[in-house]
């Protein structure tokens, strides 16, 4: 299928848009090992990015954004807690769907493959629906770093379109870097297919206790997860430099907590989503580094 056919359904970026129609998808969580129920309904114009949980919708902004292990997680107002919700924001985000309603019966997203993959198989099945409403874009105006004494830091600047240009040096696979614009065919091809990963000795100990010596990646395996090992995939690559990319697909997930899509150039080096949500917090905090736009056929505002 050629990329002007299968994204044929995409309408004008000026307008905002939601689901044709609903999906459901079900899967582990990474974290607690437990079976999800995810089902994405159309939402109304001027909703954003909902997650229904327990009777109560959390929006999928960063005011909402908790601090969780390896991954990103929401909180309502009385404490609901959704967490790995970066795979499927990403999915969302890059497809131009800024308005639906996701109910989970559990508190965590499914990790399926460790990809964004079946969600985006899920998104391009049930199509979009264009509606009567102006889509907002934030546009940088000015630059805003953030920063970590390991090394780690990303920055966010002006620029014309979105644009993303990071590095990561995981171990054995010497320094990877992926530069490019995240478009609904790029995602699909080269970004969404990568997987969430980590050296394969190291998952034992996370495995029973993490961080907070509290049972973590119960769903963690070969079958959700790309295990390394001296520089390889034990269970094979799925794009080149696979590592960065899939920081690539966090990071974007983590974007999506403005609420709007983003017109800047992003760089950085080792993002992960700790620093990918400083990087939000920072630029959003900062009201004079950037402006609500609309943009019109020729894509200016």
């Amino acid at each position: 299928m050629a990329a002007s056919d299968a994204f044929s359904w995409i309408r004008s970026p000026w307008r905002q848009a939601t689901l044709a129609s609903p999906f459901s998808l079900s899967g582990i969580g990474l974290h607690s090992g437990e079976t999800a129920h995810v089902t994405v309904h159309p939402a109304p114009a001027n909703t954003g990015r909902v997650i229904r949980r327990n009777g109560q919708d959390i929006p999928a902004l960063w005011t909402h954004r908790v601090q969780q292990y390896l991954c990103t997680g929401i909180r309502g107002d009385t404490g609901s807690v959704v967490r790995t919700v970066e795979h499927l924001l990403a999915s969302l985000l890059v497809f131009g769907i800024d308005n639906a309603s996701i109910e989970i019966d559990g508190d965590e997203l499914p990790i399926f493959d460790g990809s964004a993959v079946p969600w985006c198989h899920a998104i391009l099945k049930a199509g979009v629906l264009e509606q009567d409403a102006l889509r907002i874009h934030l546009r940088v105006t000015e630059p805003v770093e953030v920063r970590e004494d390991s090394g780690s830091w990303l920055r966010v600047e002006p620029a014309d379109a979105f644009s993303i240009n990071v590095s990561s040096d995981p171990p054995g696979f010497g320094l990877l870097t992926w530069d490019g614009k995240p478009t609904p065919w790029t995602f699909l091809c080269d970004i969404a297919p990568s997987r969430s990963h980590g050296p394969i000795l190291s998952f034992p100990s996370k495995l029973f206790f993490g961080a907070t010596r509290q049972p973590k990646l119960r769903g963690a395996g070969l079958a959700t997860v790309g295990l390394t090992f001296r520089g390889r995939y034990i269970n094979g690559m799925r794009v080149p430099d696979e590592p960065v990319r899939h920081r690539v697909l966090d990071l974007i997930g983590d974007l999506a907590l403005t609420g709007a899509p983003l017109i800047g150039r992003i760089t950085g080096h080792r993002p992960r989503h700790d620093l990918n949500n400083m990087l939000v917090a920072a630029l959003m905090q900062r009201p004079q580094a950037w402006q609500c736009i609309v943009l019109h056929n020729a894509g200016e505002p």
